[in-house]
């Protein structure tokens, strides 16, 4: 069976017992970065499996593989460096691969950075559209926004910490002045989460260096989340 495991995205505390079973369990482990995920066992005292990258670039070359393997009778943990496989991360093809094929496979559920920066935006969790990386460019980022500007979900993405002053500037072009939220690095110790209208958070971040990983989060076509309503005609 594949084994889809959700791993930490900061906290090596949040991976389920589950998670770990499944990881002690199996004799191959398909993951991003090797040394990440040795580091994730290491720390959990699990003896090193068979580990092989599986990586953006070599989906399709690896997932046949994979697929060998588990033909061959093999437990096999599909995971990323952070949060769940396939969810802005290598896995998509993997999956569908197994469902096509009706090759068994469950998901271990665990950390995600979606959920968790939803919750922490304050931000309405009715109906929520995650897109994961905006575009590069400013007309293409735009457009980006202008697909969603008439939707009243909360819009949840990620972005590189070197474009947060630039996007959310754009986002305020396109939506006008709506909450939004800026979450860096979640769950880890440098945590931290910055809420406001899109204009003071654009300014904020105009010229601020930020490491770690960043997720985004705006209110939806809402005038209760609008500074100024007329901004969103």
């Amino acid at each position: 069976m594949l084994h889809v495991v959700a791993t930490p995205i900061g906290n090596l505390g949040d991976l389920s017992p589950r998670g770990l079973e499944a990881f002690r369990g199996c004799s191959l482990i398909a993951c991003e970065d090797t040394r990440r995920t040795w580091q994730l066992l290491t720390h959990f005292g699990v003896p090193r499996p068979e580990m092989i990258s599986y990586r953006q670039g070599n989906e399709e070359r690896i997932a046949e593989t994979i697929v060998a393997a588990l033909g061959a009778g093999r437990e096999v943990v599909l995971c990323s460096d952070g949060g769940y496989p396939a969810i802005s991360d290598p896995g998509y093809r993997l999956i569908r691969k197994c469902a096509q094929e009706g090759i068994p496979y469950e998901v271990i559920p665990g950390a995600s950075a979606v959920n968790v920066a939803l919750l922490m935006s304050g931000l309405s969790t009715s109906s929520f559209t995650f897109k994961g990386f905006p575009p590069r460019g400013p007309g293409a980022i735009r457009n980006w926004f202008a697909e969603e500007k008439d939707r009243d979900a909360t819009l949840i993405f990620y972005e590189s910490p070197f474009r947060i002053g630039a996007t959310l500037t754009a986002a305020f072009e396109v939506f006008g002045d709506r909450e939004a939220a800026v979450c860096i690095e979640l769950t880890k110790l440098h945590e931290r989460v910055s809420r406001g209208y899109l204009s003071d958070l654009a300014r904020e971040y105009a010229d601020v260096k930020v490491k770690g990983e960043v997720a985004l989060v705006i209110a939806g076509n809402n005038p209760k989340f609008a500074r100024n309503t007329e901004n969103l005609s």
